[in-house]
């Protein structure tokens, strides 16, 4: 059996820049990619919190430490500056690594500061 699973997550980051006039793609500060997991080209999806859009894109490398995180083209339309999004990865994963999979999460504090890291979602309670 194979499960497509959560790889790694970004929650709540702020977007820095929404460039229309850009090949299209996700600039992510390229430490949050390196400690996410997150490569370079890899299909993401987003999820914007403020106006409930949701789209697929690829993620590129943006500085090391600028905490940028910029929809750039036809996205551009989707998300604007200042907006939340929570940026995810998925992967398929066989039987034998479901067992240990933990995905990478991420979590940043306003200004894109992050504030801490996760392997696991708290239990959601009534």
């Amino acid at each position: 059996m194979h499960a497509i699973m959560l790889k790694a997550k970004l929650h709540r980051a702020e977007v820095t820049h929404a460039v229309l006039d850009y090949e299209g793609s996700c600039a992510i500060d390229g430490d949050w990619l390196d400690l996410s997991g997150i490569r370079e080209y890899e299909q993401i999806q987003i999820y914007n919190v403020d106006n409930g859009e949701r789209f697929t894109t690829y993620a590129i490398r943006a500085e090391n430490g600028s905490k940028m995180i910029s929809v750039n083209g036809a996205a551009a339309h989707k998300a604007k500056v200042g907006d939340r999004v929570i940026i995810c990865a998925y992967a398929h994963y066989g039987e034998a690594e479901l067992a240990s999979h933990k995905p990478r999460m991420l979590y940043m504090a306003p200004g894109n500061q992050l504030s801490h890291t996760s392997e696991a979602i708290p239990i959601q309670v009534a």
